[in-house]
């Protein structure tokens, strides 16, 4: 009886040894960091809004009050299935019937189109991550239930007490998808329920197939991004069309398309 007892015990403090020593928590900071203060970005762009392929380019500057410079070639990436969408969280669908441009909601298949932090990383191995990293396991979820407490982040169903959801993407189970990705800060400072969540630069299905939201790309230029990526230089994720890019070019310093 005792030794029961005893197995009971070793194989819940074993369990609870497994689940704390997989994950770093990237738990988003309190106060978003300012757009001025990055000097790391990854700009994605889009021929229209309805475009699912699109391409992307890592940029960077000396100062938040100098012009970014290109530091890669583009590369091809695809976005929402159904394009790109403005994040809006003050938007009154009720007063507006026709949006000037399509608003970002939660389950529409669009990636979000603006500049969100950049400030984790996931997968099934660490490649050499600069930020964050967390191991993903069995209990690794992330919310979008916009009911819970919880919506809009990564968290581990053994750390937490209070199951308050009742929606979230297993991400384990999610396949070679995401074996290697990136936490968009997107819908995060506060997380407004029904603007959107889990918004990640992930690897993708193949060159044109769409996403649910996010970002993705080939595994090997996600790694490569992956590694340049530094928290201390607080890096974007800078996303829009091709006429938006040239519209607000001149304002954000933006380099010149070749």
């Amino acid at each position: 009886m005792r030794l029961k007892i005893f197995l009971s015990i070793a194989a819940v403090l074993a369990m609870a040894a497994f689940s704390f020593g997989q994950v770093k928590k990237p738990e988003p900071p309190a106060v978003r960091v300012p757009f001025e203060k990055s000097r790391q970005a990854v700009v994605v762009m889009t021929p229209n809004w309805s475009a699912v392929q699109g391409t992307a380019r890592l940029a960077e500057r000396n100062t938040g009050n100098s012009k970014w410079k290109w530091v890669s070639n583009e590369f091809p990436v695809v976005v929402g299935k159904s394009g790109l969408g403005v994040f809006r969280p003050d938007f009154d669908f009720d007063t507006v019937s026709k949006p000037p441009e399509p608003i970002k909601r939660e389950g529409d298949g669009r990636a979000p189109a603006g500049e969100f932090p950049l400030i984790s990383t996931f997968g099934n191995s660490d490649v050499g991550s600069k930020l964050p990293f967390t191991k993903l396991n069995e209990f690794t979820e992330c919310v979008d239930d916009t009911n819970s407490t919880f919506y809009n982040r990564i968290v581990n169903r053994m750390h937490v007490g209070n199951f308050d959801w009742n929606s979230s993407e297993k991400m384990l189970a999610v396949g070679p998808q995401y074996d290697l990705g990136v936490f968009v800060a997107y819908n995060s400072y506060p997380a407004n329920p029904g603007n959107g969540s889990c918004i990640f630069l992930h690897i993708w299905k193949d060159k044109s197939t769409g996403t649910a939201g996010c970002t993705a790309m080939a595994r090997e230029n996600l790694e490569r991004l992956v590694k340049w990526l530094d928290p201390k230089k607080n890096p974007y994720l800078m996303q829009m069309t091709s006429d938006s890019y040239k519209s607000s070019q001149q304002s954000l310093k933006l380099p010149k398309l070749n």
